[in-house]
């Protein structure tokens, strides 16, 4: 990925963040005495990937990426998407 220093507070900075936020909010929510309370922050780690997938497209419609990068991170956040929510889907 090859983004312009411009945007190093700007799509750079946000991508981090969301990545951040995805295990952070995984870990946080294992430290929570119930499945219900656990449940809710693998929703805002679920919700983080989805905020990604619509930096990476950006990222893609501006330049920033390539297609094949972008095909292939978004393949990877699916992934991260669906065994999230298979996992909070056990918590009942």
């Amino acid at each position: 990925m090859s983004f312009p220093e411009s945007e190093n507070f700007g799509l750079v900075n946000q991508l981090r963040r969301a990545s951040v936020s995805v295990p952070s909010n995984i870990a946080e929510g294992a430290s929570r005495k119930s499945n219900k309370d656990f449940a809710r922050f693998l929703e805002i780690a679920i919700g983080s990937c989805y905020e990604m997938e619509t930096q990476i497209i950006l990222s893609n419609d501006l330049g920033f990426i390539d297609e094949k990068t972008c095909k292939l991170v978004l393949e990877d956040l699916e992934t991260i998407i669906k065994m999230t929510s298979k996992f909070k889907s056990t918590l009942k």
